[in-house]
């Protein structure tokens, strides 16, 4: 995690900023998925916890050989008009670190009742009981509107989680999100 990509989203009177992430986001793990690779992060550097935002400002993480290997993919046809790319950067020197994953609500007790009952072994009566219908978890972090070309999902938020800041790097892999969660990313 040496280097950086800086995207940032140019306004546009046609798209909304959240549309224009979504689409960008969807194009990276397009890409991601496509050429493999997992030793690139994202990270945004203007969202916002309350209200729940990613802002305007996607930044790519990794080695300078792999970031070079994504752009000439190619994965940006088709919106490139709508960003200001920079070029590969090097990280500067005083940074902190800070992990970005992805958070999965508990949001349907439904799923929860039949996950219970394969582990466990347990019966529906058991299951309604050990997990009400008020059971469901509601998250309040920024999320983009997904889809999953690795397993063909349909559309689902995905929502993401800036943690808390480290002194100190974690090495490791990142999804086909850019996402981890024990891997860190740069902060600055």
């Amino acid at each position: 995690m040496d280097h950086y990509i800086d995207i940032h989203l140019r306004t546009d009177p046609e798209f909304a900023s959240h549309q224009l992430m979504q689409a960008l986001y969807a194009k990276l793990h397009r890409a991601l998925v496509q050429l493999g690779r997992d030793d690139i992060g994202v990270s945004f550097p203007a969202f916002k916890e309350a209200p729940p935002a990613l802002g305007t400002h996607l930044r790519l993480h990794g080695r300078a050989s792999s970031l070079d290997s994504l752009m000439d993919s190619g994965w940006l046809v088709g919106i490139r008009d709508h960003l200001q790319v920079s070029i590969v950067q090097p990280v500067p020197a005083a940074v902190r670190h800070r992990r970005v994953g992805r958070v999965q609500a508990k949001s349907n007790p439904e799923r929860l009742r039949r996950r219970a009952m394969r582990r466990h072994g347990i019966d529906a009566e058991a299951a309604r009981q050990r997990i009400p219908d008020d059971a469901a978890e509601t998250l309040r972090l920024p999320f983009v509107q997904m889809g999953s070309r690795s397993t063909g999902q349909p559309s689902f938020p995905l929502f993401i989680q800036h943690g808390p800041i480290q002194t100190e790097p974690v090495a490791g892999n990142f999804n086909r999100y850019g996402l981890s969660k024990e891997s860190t990313i740069p902060w600055f």
